[in-house]
């Protein structure tokens, strides 16, 4: 009764389901809490945006868009006083804590919009109306929750669908999905090129948007220059026993799986070892989407693939169906694979580590001597 009752779903989670994660907390957050501070939020930013000259930056996308993000607000806090969402926090609680920090006087207001619901891009929408939206990719994504690619992408590409007349909207080039908005978008749509390189990827969109914001190239490749990639990032090791490590165990997806492992195999030299773990939140994709991985990872001569959680063990049937010559483990946790991991590290050893991040592969990276 409670979950149907579409005032308390109003009061609650606003233009969400019920039974969106924002709504699962204490009674006193769940009641009154979060609903009062994300309406005091939406008012403010209302205010901000009618008397100042403001500026709300939207991100969102399949894949990279935390460290465009952070790209972008390295490259405008030189520009002006920039507030943006801190890193590694769900939206729902970032966004509103965001907009209650943010001080007049601020010239952007940079917000990750990721989402994993129906109707969560609705949400913040509600509570916060970007000038500016940037998507970085769609991609089969939290497919648990938006049932296919074509709920991802229905999801995510309201974004720029709402911005208004004069607004832009920064778009990936290479992306199918997104190129079908042309005709949809009454806003300026700003294209920026893809990369085999994800940061590089990232780097363009980032620097696509302070452009369309009229910020110069001087300021931007300062800021580029300034930013400092976050650890289990993309992050190149070169380990004490000669072994190159490239750390990207922070998060996964399809698509930045197979991203990771073309970079991993332009970097790579001598004997090849991969730690993958499970991509999570796939739904009906889950089993398929190990599998096309697999056979990636079988076609890139890999000496040893360790895999870890329980949907890897389609990527390890895979492997071992497809390359005879690569030897393989799979484990439950972490944890586990972490003796064998280091007894492989040696000079001409390149290792990639790369998994969802409540699997723990970062684990194995700050185990390591």
């Amino acid at each position: 009764m409670i979950k149907n009752n579409p005032i308390i779903r109003w009061w609650v989670t606003p233009m969400l389901p019920f039974e969106d994660v924002c709504a699962k907390h204490s009674p006193f957050s769940k009641w009154l809490f979060h609903p009062v501070k994300r309406r005091l939020a939406r008012s403010y930013l209302k205010i901000l945006q009618k008397y100042t000259d403001i500026k709300v930056i939207g991100i969102t996308g399949s894949a990279g868009k935390t460290t465009t993000k952070e790209m972008v607000a390295s490259i405008l806090k030189l520009d002006g006083r920039t507030v943006c969402t801190p890193k590694n926090i769900d939206s729902v609680y970032s966004i509103p804590n965001t907009i209650l920090a943010t001080p007049p006087g601020t010239k952007y207001l940079i917000l990750e919009m990721g989402v994993e619901y129906k109707g969560e891009m609705d949400f913040y929408f509600w509570m916060a109306k970007p000038d500016i939206g940037l998507i970085t990719n769609i991609f089969p994504t939290h497919t648990q929750f938006l049932d296919n690619i074509e709920g991802v992408f229905r999801e995510k590409s309201k974004l720029v669908l709402g911005l208004p007349g004069n607004g832009k909207a920064v778009l990936n080039s290479a992306d199918a999905k997104l190129k079908s908005l042309s005709d949809k978008l009454t806003s300026e749509i700003i294209w920026f090129k893809p990369d085999i390189n994800p940061i590089t990827q990232n780097a363009n969109a980032a620097s696509a948007l302070a452009r369309a914001l009229g910020v110069s190239e001087d300021k931007i490749k300062k800021g580029l220059s300034e930013y400092k990639k976050p650890v289990h990032r993309l992050q190149v090791i070169n380990h004490v026993s000669g072994a190159l490590i490239l750390d990207d165990s922070y998060n996964s997806n399809p698509w930045a799986a197979l991203s990771t492992l073309a970079y991993f195999n332009k970097l790579a030299k001598g004997d090849k070892i991969a730690v993958l773990g499970d991509m999570l939140e796939l739904g009906t994709y889950d089993e398929s989407a190990h599998r096309e991985m697999g056979r990636s990872v079988a076609k890139s001569n890999f000496k040893t693939v360790i895999g870890v959680g329980k949907s890897s063990k389609f990527l390890i049937d895979e492997i071992k169906s497809h390359s005879k010559g690569t030897e393989t483990f799979l484990f439950e946790k972490a944890e586990d694979a972490t003796p064998i991991v280091r007894r492989s590290l040696k000079k001409g050893v390149s290792l990639l580590i790369k998994g969802s991040r409540s699997i723990g592969l970062d684990k194995i990276v700050d185990a390591l001597p």
